[in-house]
């Protein structure tokens, strides 16, 4: 039992009734913590997310995010995945990493909201600034989703830093669209910034994992995928080729869309040229 369990515990009798359920919950289900959003353990507790964060600073913690970081530092989770363990080869893992990539794949493909989809793409083709906000384990993607758009001559900017997305975010309006990627939909900082260009009149979408989290609620547009792996660990790892499937699909989309995407890719090549040796 790790110290988190045990000062929760210690704590009980001086709990109201809503931080008894959160403490139950999580004396019975510690491993099941890490894979739930803030807002999908107030549903299960039948409480408030503000209760959750009452529960955590209790224990001395920051908020919720530092106690299922405390939980996974002192519970025996051992495993990367599940089913991937110390006697695998580097090839056993390789095929166990494929089937767990693939299994991610076709998970998104049922959950994906083929109307959120859709609507998100036409409202791309209408907007003049596109912001995609990632920190963290979702940097990249945002990076990856700012390059594509960028090739097709689109003014689509990846911001990785707190500070600048707050400040970018101040400066949005209706003729913006801000993308916030999140695997756990609860990332403090990109939903205080997607709140802003919300109130500013910008379109928020949001690439997440969780459907029912912070971010979905201050969202336009919701891109879902779907992994299983948040279950053993915090970081999402296979969750990422969800991401760039769904920034694909966009993508080609406005390339056959675009009236201008043939010349803009054409453009681009030209001026790569010779970066190549």
């Amino acid at each position: 039992m790790g110290k988190t369990i045990s000062n929760i515990q210690v704590l009980y009798e001086k709990m109201g009734t809503a931080e008894k359920r959160i403490a139950d919950y999580i004396i019975n289900n510690p491993q099941n913590v890490l894979a739930l959003s803030i807002s999908e353990l107030a549903e299960n507790c039948s409480c408030g997310e503000a209760t959750i964060t009452r529960f955590a600073k209790r224990l001395n913690l920051g908020g919720y995010q530092q106690l299922k970081i405390a939980i996974a530092k002192e519970e025996d989770f051992t495993k990367v995945y599940e089913n991937i363990g110390a006697d695998d080869t580097p090839y056993d893992i390789f095929n166990k990493v494929c089937e767990d990539i693939y299994s991610s794949l076709e998970k998104t493909k049922a959950k994906i909201d083929k109307k959120q989809l859709n609507e998100f793409c036409s409202a791309l083709l209408k907007v003049k600034y596109i912001y995609i906000f990632g920190l963290g384990n979702s940097a990249s993607i945002a990076v990856d989703a700012a390059h594509k758009l960028s090739r097709l001559g689109l003014h689509a900017t990846a911001c990785n830093d707190n500070h600048m997305q707050a400040i970018i975010a101040s400066h949005t309006d209706k003729n913006c669209l801000v993308l916030g990627i999140s695997h756990s939909g609860s990332s403090k900082d990109i939903i205080e910034a997607m709140k802003i260009s919300k109130d500013n009149g910008a379109i928020t979408a949001a690439i997440t994992d969780r459907s029912k989290s912070p971010i979905y609620k201050i969202s336009d547009y919701i891109l879902t995928t779907e992994s299983n792996e948040t279950n053993y660990r915090i970081l999402g790892l296979n969750s990422r080729i969800a991401q760039l499937a769904i920034i694909d699909t966009v993508y080609s989309y406005l390339v056959c869309h675009l009236p201008t995407s043939k010349k803009s890719i054409q453009d681009t090549e030209k001026a790569l040229l010779d970066k190549k040796i």
